[in-house]
C-alpha cells in the first residue's frame, strides 16, 4: 500500500501484574480504509484500544499516530483521534445542531462550514434543529459519527457501533461509514460481535487472540472475486465411499463425510471437473450445494471456536 500509515503499533506489549496483556503486537492502518478489529473474549482489543488513544501505557513498544509517539505528545496525537464507544454521549434536550456547536467549541479551528460539512454527510439536514430526544436511536448515532468528525480525524474508533439498532439501522449506519471512509479519506477502525456486519462493512480484518495478532484477512468484495475464492462444497452422492476414495487419487482435501454426502474446499472452476470424474466412476450425484467461506468460518478456524469479546 503506497499510502504512510495514520497508526503504527510496533512490538506493543502491556503486562498487568504478572499477567502479559497485549504480547509483542504490531499492525499499521491506513487512511481510507474500514478495519474490523475481533478477537475472543480476553483476546486484548480493549486494552489495545486503550493504549491507541492514551488512557493506558505499553509496557514495552511504541504507538504513533500520524507519525506522533502517543506516550511522548499526546495532545498533539490524539487530534488526530476520533472515537465513538457504543451510544454516543449526547444533551438529549437540546438541538442536534447545539450539541454539535457546544463540541466544536472544545476543538480549535472547527468552523460553522465544517459544522455544515458533517450534518451533510451523516444525513441530518432535515432534522438538525430538532431536540436530540427526538431522534431514533440511528439518528443519534448518525449525529455521534458528526460529532467524532467535527475536527477532521485522521483516525475514528468505534467499539460496538452498532449495539441496539435494528437492521435497517444498521444497513444505513454503514452506509454513511463506508462514504465517510472514502470521502473523508479517514481510517475507521471497529470492534464489533457482529462479524456479518464487519464482512459487509470493512477492507481488512484483524484478529487476535491472547494479546497476539493471529490473523489478517483482507475482505475482497463478493461481486468482483466470488469466482476466484475457495468454496466449501457439499457433494450428495451414493456411494460415499468410492467417491471419497476419487477424492484421494486428485489429493482433494476432505472436510467432513457421512452416509449419504461429503464436504471440501475446493476453486470454483475446479467444481465440473470434478463432477465429470465422479460421474465417469460411476458415483451418482443427486445434489451439489456451494458456499463463500465466511468470515465466520475463517473466524471460528482460526480461535478454536471460542466467542467473539
Amino acid at each position: 500500500m503506497s499510502k504512510q500509515p495514520v497508526v503504527q503499533l510496533d512490538h506493543i506489549t502491556k503486562v498487568i501484574g504478572n499477567k502479559t496483556i497485549i504480547d509483542q503486537l504490531s499492525f499499521e492502518l491506513f487512511p481510507g480504509e474500514v478495519v474490523g478489529f475481533l478477537g475472543p473474549n480476553g483476546a486484548g482489543k480493549t486494552t489495545t484500544i486503550r493504549m491507541i488513544v492514551g488512557l493506558m501505557a505499553p509496557t514495552a513498544g511504541e504507538i504513533l499516530i500520524q507519525g506522533i509517539d502517543v506516550q511522548q505528545d499526546f495532545e498533539k496525537a490524539i487530534s488526530h483521534v476520533g472515537a465513538i464507544v457504543e451510544n454516543p454521549e449526547l444533551y438529549k434536550y437540546m438541538s442536534g445542531y447545539k450539541n454539535l456547536l457546544h463540541y466544536a467549541r472544545m476543538v480549535d479551528g472547527v468552523t460553522e462550514e465544517r459544522i455544515d460539512e458533517v450534518i451533510e454527510l451523516v444525513g441530518l439536514q432535515n432534522r438538525i434543529e430538532q431536540k436530540v430526544s427526538t431522534y431514533s436511536l440511528g439518528m443519534r448515532q448518525r449525529l455521534g459519527l458528526a460529532q467524532a468528525l467535527l475536527h477532521r480525524p485522521s483516525l475514528l474508533i468505534l467499539d460496538e457501533p452498532t449495539n441496539g439498532l435494528d437492521p435497517a439501522g444498521i444497513r444505513e449506519f454503514r452506509d454513511y461509514l463506508r462514504m465517510v471512509a472514502d470521502k473523508e479519506d479517514v481510517c475507521v477502525l471497529v470492534s464489533s460481535h457482529l462479524l456479518s456486519e464487519i464482512e459487509l462493512m470493512c477492507d481488512r480484518t484483524l484478529i487476535i487472540q491472547s494479546g497476539k495478532l493471529i490473523g489478517e484477512k483482507q475482505i475482497q468484495k463478493e461481486e468482483v472475486t466470488a469466482e476466484a475464492k475457495k468454496q466449501i462444497v457439499q457433494f450428495q452422492v451414493n456411494p460415499v465411499e468410492k467417491a471419497i476414495s476419487i477424492l484421494q487419487l486428485q489429493k482433494i482435501v476432505l472436510l467432513y463425510s457421512n452416509q449419504t454426502s461429503f464436504e471440501i474446499e475446493i476453486e470454483r472452476d475446479n467444481v465440473p471437473k470434478l463432477v465429470k470424474n465422479l460421474v465417469a466412476e460411476d458415483v451418482s450425484i443427486f445434489a451439489v450445494e456451494t458456499r463463500v467461506k465466511s468470515l465466520e468460518d475463517e473466524f471460528l478456524e482460526i480461535t478454536g471456536g471460542k466467542s467473539v469479546d
